[in-house]
């Protein structure tokens, strides 16, 4: 009730400055001046509201009669928005209202209803200490125009009063806040980065937020499902067996909104929020309360975090805090523990291919100790592996110095090398080997990798050539020469029949071609083994192309071409193999022939350009595309777009150019698709015998 007369009033005053001053816990400061104003200024119901130095809610006491009444941050949240308390800390006057349905001050709640507690009437006042507002109190009674203005000014001498006391409350509570809050997270921090197992580290994480944030459940929902969705991988507490395998659309519901927003989401009453959709729901939980924050790396989510029902059945603003803290120490811990399984199975792969290959792997060191092999390399050598792990690289292979440099100088400088050698095998066979060697780091130590791939297939091949190229020369090339020389010595002997002279010219015909295709093969095995040209004579170019033309003319006159033949006039002779040179024109010319339509025109032609001769060939076929133009000189090369079985083995052109290179001259094609191509020799003119 309100004091008679000063003295009364100090005695009263001094009263409760010790009853709110004697405690530093700043909920029970706030309830004990809360029953002190409602008892004295005679109210029914008292609340206060505290705020900090941005004016944001800090914490709330709310009186009815005998007993506190709870409350939630968005309550306060409105009442500092919207009521009377907001506007007094607003505006530092303090108010006050005979009758609550007639000030618009006053935020209306669905108790205020005319049907229910109705119209009242209150007195509000701020709580200022040093000079700051440190929050409002506000006291109610249920019927209109209780309050005067001795109620107010006896509740604001109150809040004069009581108001240091709060703020020192409030400060002491900042503090036990913050120092909760740092020791929260360096806890969390020591038992996040205890470990680099992904596992682990969840478990640690959600065990964690459980015990620091007290809650029932926790869940950890990760980037890394079907579709972008979020895969739940682990979860504690209440029910985590219905959570882990969940998934959530990384579009929808509340998940969705974490990882667009990449802010905290504080869900207070998820039956009354509309934001809790059953997108968000978890079988067999049921959710009173829920906060979900982003995990992130890098300035990327990675993953959401969610806390389901605190004990205390509210999430208060440190709870906030430390969740978003939470978040970022999670996200770095379970980056680098993705980074590590990563890591982990790049390194088993690695050893499975080390392991699987075909290929004899040896790691050394820098002196060429064996510090590693796979298994091939023992089986393949006949060691074991304990009797390698004794020996160095050199006992092994025969080491080019050259290539690898003394002490390995090379390898360190140019990075990788390679080379023939030959191994030796515990029963003293030799294996012809292709080895491989560069820097690598292995098992965090500078070694060298050496891969000695087995050759015997490879030369057994390359024996076999040679045999067949013997053969050729010795077994085929002479019948065939005997062959064209009986067909032209029967050409001369039988008479005039046409029929029997026709087919004796076809015989001779293929069994030239033969001949041309055998020593077209012989040239390019002798080009290969490094032969250089032995038979030059002096040639006259328009006899080349003239002789060219002649022995193509059966070809073309059966499938209906015409060829036309420009040679300039005064072109100097040229030292060369003239047959050689003739193969490559007719080589040119069947090819022309073939890929031309029944009909369609050839050209062939010589002249001087520029200090050179150029010889060219030029068709009327659909072009060549420029993707295989670089390849077509390439052994065994074909058109990507020839399909056609009879279109021979890709060795025409690449002799060709071996040919024209071994004469010092270049060749070309120039080529666009649908317009026809032509080929293009350039060889250079000298004198006889230079």
């Amino acid at each position: 009730m309100i004091g008679d007369n000063a003295g009364g009033l100090l005695e009263l005053l001094i009263r409760i400055n010790r009853d709110v001053a004697g405690a530093l816990d700043l909920r029970t400061v706030l309830q004990r001046l809360a029953f002190a104003a409602m008892q004295h200024v005679g109210g029914e119901r008292a609340s206060i509201i505290v705020v900090d130095d941005m004016g944001r809610p800090v914490d709330a006491t709310i009186v009815f009669g005998a007993s506190l009444h709870e409350h939630t941050a968005r309550q306060l949240k409105e009442t500092l928005d919207r009521g009377l308390a907001g506007w007094v800390i607003r505006n530092r006057k303090p108010a006050l209202v005979p009758d609550t349905s007639m000030d618009e001050r006053w935020l209306r709640r669905p108790d205020d209803a005319a049907d229910r507690s109705g119209p009242k009437s209150a007195v509000c006042v701020s709580l200022v200490g040093r000079g700051q507002v440190v929050g409002a109190l506000t006291i109610v009674h249920s019927v209109p125009g209780t309050f005067g203005s001795e109620h107010l000014k006896l509740a604001q001498a109150i809040a004069d009063q009581a108001s240091i006391a709060v703020l020192n409350a409030r400060l002491y509570s900042d503090s036990t806040r913050q120092a909760r809050i740092m020791t929260a997270l360096a806890e969390g921090a020591a038992s996040f980065g205890g470990s680099l197992d992904l596992q682990e580290v969840w478990e640690r994480v959600l065990s964690q937020t459980i015990q620091t944030l007290q809650v029932e459940t926790a869940a950890l929902g990760m980037l890394d499902g079907p579709e972008g969705k979020i895969v739940f991988r682990a979860a504690a507490g209440q029910n985590a067996v219905n959570i882990v395998g969940q998934m959530a659309a990384r579009d929808k519901g509340l998940m969705g909104e974490v990882l667009q927003k990449g802010g905290v989401i504080v869900i207070a009453n998820p039956a009354e929020d509309p934001r809790y959709t059953e997108a968000d729901r978890f079988p067999g939980i049921e959710a009173r309360a829920i906060m979900l924050a982003p995990i992130q790396s890098r300035g990327q989510v990675i993953a959401v975090l969610e806390a389901i029902n605190p004990v205390s059945r509210q999430f208060d603003p440190d709870t906030v805090t430390l969740m978003q803290a939470m978040g970022g120490l999670a996200g770095t811990t379970i980056h680098n523990a993705q980074l590590f399984e990563q890591l982990q199975k790049a390194q088993q792969h690695y050893l499975e291919l080390f392991e699987e290959s075909i290929d004899l792997v040896f790691v050394t060191d820098w002196e060429g100790r064996i510090t590693e092999t796979n298994r091939q390399a023992a089986q393949v050598t006949g060691f074991t592996p304990q009797r390698l792990h004794a020996m160095s690289i050199r006992q092994l292979h025969d080491v080019d110095w050259d290539k690898v440099g003394k002490g390995f100088a090379a390898l360190r400088k140019q990075g990788a090398t390679s080379y023939e050698s030959t191994l030796q095998t515990a029963d003293g066979r030799s294996v012809p080997v292709e080895v491989r060697a560069r820097p690598i780091e292995f098992v965090a130590a500078e070694s060298i990798l050496w891969t000695l791939h087995d050759l015997t297939e490879r030369k057994q091949l390359e024996e076999l050539r040679e045999n067949l190229t013997s053969m050729i020369f010795h077994d085929l090339r002479s019948p065939l020469s005997n062959l064209v020389s009986s067909l032209d010595l029967l050409q001369g002997m039988i008479g005039g029949d046409p029929d029997v002279k026709s087919t004796l010219e076809i015989a001779e015909h293929s069994a030239q071609r033969m001949n041309r295709l055998v020593n077209s093969l012989l040239d390019i095995q002798r080009f290969e083994a490094g032969h250089r040209l032995t038979s030059q004579t002096a040639n006259t170019p328009e006899d080349l192309v003239r002789a060219a033309v002649r022995d193509i003319a059966p070809s073309a006159e059966a499938r209906k071409h015409v060829i036309r033949t420009v040679i300039a006039g005064g072109l100097p002779e040229i030292w060369a193999d003239g047959d050689m040179l003739r193969r490559v024109l007719i080589n040119l010319l069947e090819n022309a022939i073939k890929f031309s339509g029944a009909g369609s025109q050839v050209e062939i032609g010589v002249q001087m350009e520029d200090g050179t001769l150029q010889f060219w060939v030029q068709d009327q076929g659909p072009g060549i595309p420029e993707g295989d133009q670089q390849h077509i000189f390439e052994k065994f090369s074909r058109l990507t777009a020839v399909r056609d079985p009879t279109a021979g083995l890709g060795l025409g052109l690449a002799f060709c150019q071996m040919a024209v290179q071994a004469h010092e001259g270049t060749i070309h094609v120039e080529s666009r698709e649908g317009m026809g191509s032509k080929f293009i020799i350039t060889l250079p003119v000298k004198a006889s015998g230079v």
